[in-house]
Order: structure tokens, then sequence, then C-alpha cells
């Protein structure tokens, strides 16, 4: 599957990137309602106007594996969380990634750029790791994920702009 960045500006907004995503034809119904849902997904970028700042995108299923690594080096299981099929309270844990790690998949607030200044620090500590094989074979992927979403957070710190979640 690759994804093409292109841009589309609704009368009187600001400039809103779009990722579009392209995969093969499926053989099956099943199979093609799987790979509709894999084409769907989020991105998150600053909330400037420049249309080349630096993105990162998952799709709506990567998204939820990405954010249980980081809950897992903060110490919890995302799936025991409130809103995430379990009952325990977000007051029991103390992260400061929690508006990313609670943030809804497809909708819901912008990350204003003292939230992205606040995880940011956190977010570089993890994004410093070396992959040592442990921890399973995605963990080079969510590594790489973590470095794409800091250079997103650092810019929209230095410019003072929102991290846009779209």
């Amino acid at each position: 599957m690759t994804a093409k960045p292109t841009t589309h500006r609704p009368p009187g907004q600001s400039n809103i990137r779009v990722r579009q995503f392209r995969a093969a034809p499926a053989c099956r119904r099943s199979r093609a309602a799987a790979d509709e849902e894999d084409r769907m997904g989020l991105m998150l970028f600053p909330g400037d106007s420049d249309t080349t700042s630096p993105d990162v995108a998952w799709s709506y299923g990567d998204f939820a594996m990405f954010r249980r690594w980081p809950a897992r080096t903060e110490g919890f299981e995302l799936d025991e969380m409130d809103g995430f099929g379990g009952e325990r309270p977000w007051s029991d844990v103390s992260t400061v990634l929690e508006p990313l790690l609670d943030h809804p998949d497809d909708a819901g607030p912008d990350f204003p750029p003292s939230q992205c200044a606040a995880m940011l620090p956190r977010l570089q500590q993890i994004a410093a790791q070396t992959h040592d094989g442990a921890g399973g074979p995605d963990v080079p992927r969510h590594l790489d994920d973590v470095r794409r979403l800091v250079v997103v957070l650092r810019l929209c710190t230095e410019k003072g702009v929102e991290c846009v979640f779209g």
C-alpha cells in the first residue's frame, strides 16, 4: 500500500492535508471490506499553512497498535483503560502522553503548542531508545513513528502552532 499526500483547500479554511491510500484490488468481498478499512487513517501535522511541513500518518489499525507501545513504556496496558475496553480510569495513571494515548481516533481536539511542548521531552526519550531485538518485530517501526512524531511536535512547538489531528 502506498500513500500519496495531496492538498485540499476548502473555501475560507486553511490548508488541510489529506492522505489517499491505494491498495491492490481484493479478490473476495470480505477482503475488500478489510482493504477499505486499512486505507482509512489519520495524520498528525503542524497547523501552519505550509503543505511541505512534515507529518506522521497511520491507518486506524496501525495507530491503535502504535499507541499500545508507548502506553507500555509508561507502565500500563492501553487495553485496560477506560475507553479502550477496560475499566481503569485515566486518573490512575500519570503520563504526559495522555493527550496522545487517550485521543479519539477519528475526531477530537488538536494539540495546542503547550501540549506539544509537554509531550515532546518524553517522546524524545522514547525515540532515543535503541532496538536490541526485544519487544517484538514491530518495535523498529514504532521507534520510527515516534521519531517522526517528535519532528512534527518539535516544529509545532517552535512555530507556536497546533498539531492538527486529522
